[in-house]
């Protein structure tokens, strides 16, 4: 199975577990917090979100629809960046938190990006797009040292030192793919510590 594939069906089944969390318990799963708590109709649009990311990531699943889920997929979080995000880090540009929350979607919405277009140049500025977001990524193991410890699991030893190694190794993925050193690897090694946050943690 080609690597692309492998993406497109670990995304598909994030975009499906996304919407069933908010479905299922409510919680908006980070993508609605941002909102501002006064916009109409605020949570029907959560749970609206959740089941177009569910139908949505089952679409990427089949051929006949995976282009136009993937498209549609595309849309939503860049609209989620611009809308949710994007007037967090304006409103407060020197906080790191800030900069952090649009990175973790812009993640996601380079993702999308990525499995809807094969020009060259296109999926070039999404993978910048996304060595960019990882760089705040990292930064906020060091710069919330106190809020990251806390994280790593009581089994494994050296809990300073795993926060260290996970903000760094975000840091050195952000490295690779911006200046296109093992740019592959250094997102597939990436994908895999996220993948590890998501059980671990």
């Amino acid at each position: 199975m080609r690597s692309k594939q492998v993406a497109q069906i670990a995304f598909a089944t994030g975009m499906i577990s996304l919407g069933v969390v908010v479905l299922v318990f409510g919680d908006f799963a980070q993508v609605w917090r941002s909102a501002p708590s006064w916009l109409p109709g605020r949570q029907a649009l959560a749970y609206a979100s959740a089941v177009l990311m569910v139908v949505c990531g089952a679409g990427l699943l089949w051929k006949r629809t995976e282009a136009l889920s993937s498209r549609v997929l595309l849309y939503y979080w860049a609209l989620i960046v611009l809308l949710t995000q994007l007037p967090v880090v304006i409103k407060h540009p020197l906080i790191e938190v800030a900069w952090q929350g649009i990175a973790h979607l812009t993640v996601l919405l380079t993702a999308a990006w990525m499995l809807v277009t094969e020009d060259r140049r296109a999926v070039r500025v999404a993978q910048l797009l996304f060595g960019l977001a990882l760089i705040p990524i990292g930064l906020a193991h060091f710069v919330y040292l106190e809020l990251t410890v806390p994280l790593v699991p009581g089994w494994l030893p050296y809990h300073t030192f795993w926060a260290y190694f996970t903000g760094a190794a975000q840091l050195a993925a952000a490295a690779g793919v911006l200046f296109g050193v093992y740019a592959r690897l250094a997102a597939a090694l990436d994908a895999a510590l996220m993948g590890a946050f998501t059980f671990l943690v």
